[in-house]
């Protein structure tokens, strides 16, 4: 991988072309051949000195559902559902959500036992793919525990819509749907997703989280990886370091998955699942963000106090995948699930104090205007 050869090799090897190839002395196709061999000289030189990549991402995506009926349908079509954040999602390299719904029309869930008020299942209308193409997003996650409400037909509905529109997605499969590789600013960027449900790369399966971050890590500049685990709700906004078990369900070890994954090689980490913000930490200057919340969850659930906070994180990453800062633009779930901005930063402030409380010493630096900066 380029990204781990250093700029001293590169500058050594660069002189030494210098003094082999006299370009006077060379017919031109032996130059040629000679440009040949140290074009990979070059392209590292030029890596080194590339730009940062910028990335945002979000977590919990769901417009709306047509499912069990269309109570939960938004006003004007969804129109309104990101109309607030569709500007600052599209300013970065790339942007990443989480999308916790199948995007299918009609149907019927097979999920939940009839008369079950504890089951949810979610069907988003295809058609509403469409605002997610406008406001930017380039890779969605599809290793969640909604992905899978209407069966294989609602997965590949899902696949099919996006494909269409031009959206990556990662996590639809232990194969190779697990992953997806996108190209933005030069780089060529991984993604891995992991979730805790069948049919998808297990957040508790360490061995193979590593072996498949491994993999990748040689095909690509940066590798992202993202996992959906963790206890749900207001009473679960820390980050124990241990497994978490939720409605009987191994919701993975997260701090210990994280740090695998980047041993392995990955560069950023990015949580959802919990419908809660987690605090963050720096890792072998790698960030890793535990869970960025809900994003846009329409109509399905009741939104207040840590529920209804979220933002959209932008994370900047060196040529060689280290944390070089950030930011956290707050925003706050407005009426039914609405995504819009709090100027008074209440998310910053909570992800700042979850963070300092959880990770006392590891957890990235703070600045003004919702700013994060490395250690």
């Amino acid at each position: 991988m380029f990204k781990k050869i250093g700029s001293f090799i590169a500058v050594g090897l660069l002189l030494g072309g210098v003094v082999l190839v006299n370009r006077r002395a060379l017919r031109q196709r032996e130059y040629a051949a000679a440009r040949d061999l140290y074009t990979p000289v070059f392209q590292a030189i030029s890596k080194i000195e590339r730009p940062p990549l910028t990335l945002k991402a979000v977590g919990d995506i769901m417009l709306a559902s047509t499912y069990p009926n269309t109570s939960r349908m938004p006003p004007g079509d969804g129109a309104v559902v990101l109309a607030n954040v569709e500007s600052s999602l599209k300013d970065a390299d790339l942007t990443f959500g989480n999308l916790e719904a199948p995007l299918v029309d009609g149907g019927t869930s097979g999920k939940c036992r009839p008369g079950s008020t504890q089951c949810f299942a979610f069907a988003t209308p295809t058609r509403y793919a469409d605002y997610l193409a406008q406001s930017g997003f380039d890779v969605l996650s599809l290793a969640n525990n909604h992905a899978g409400d209407f069966g294989e037909a609602g997965r590949e509905s899902t696949r099919q819509t996006l494909e269409n529109l031009g959206i990556a997605h990662a996590g639809s499969g232990v194969d190779d749907l697990a992953q997806t590789v996108v190209e933005a600013r030069g780089y060529r960027v991984g993604f891995l997703a992991f979730g805790h449900n069948p049919g998808m790369l297990s957040v508790s399966d360490l061995e193979t989280a590593r072996d498949r971050v491994t993999a990748l890590d040689k095909e690509v500049d940066l590798v992202v990886v993202s996992f959906h685990g963790g206890a749900e709700g207001s009473g679960h906004t820390l980050v124990p370091n241990r497994t978490e078990i939720f409605l009987g369900e191994n919701r993975g070890n997260l701090p210990a998955f994280s740090k695998t994954v980047i041993d392995a090689g990955a560069d950023l980490v990015l949580g959802h699942g919990p419908h809660v913000l987690r605090g963050m930490e720096v890792y072998k200057d790698r960030l890793i963000a535990y869970s960025l919340g809900n994003f846009a969850t329409y109509g399905w659930f009741q939104l207040y106090g840590s529920t209804a906070l979220t933002g959209i994180l932008e994370v900047k990453l060196n040529p060689d995948g280290s944390f070089q800062g950030g930011s956290f633009a707050s925003h706050r779930l407005a009426g039914r699930g609405i995504p819009t901005l709090d100027e008074r930063q209440t998310a910053f402030q909570e992800i700042l104090r979850l963070s300092k409380q959880n990770f006392p010493d590891t957890a990235p630096e703070f600045g003004q205007d919702g700013q994060i900066l490395p250690r």
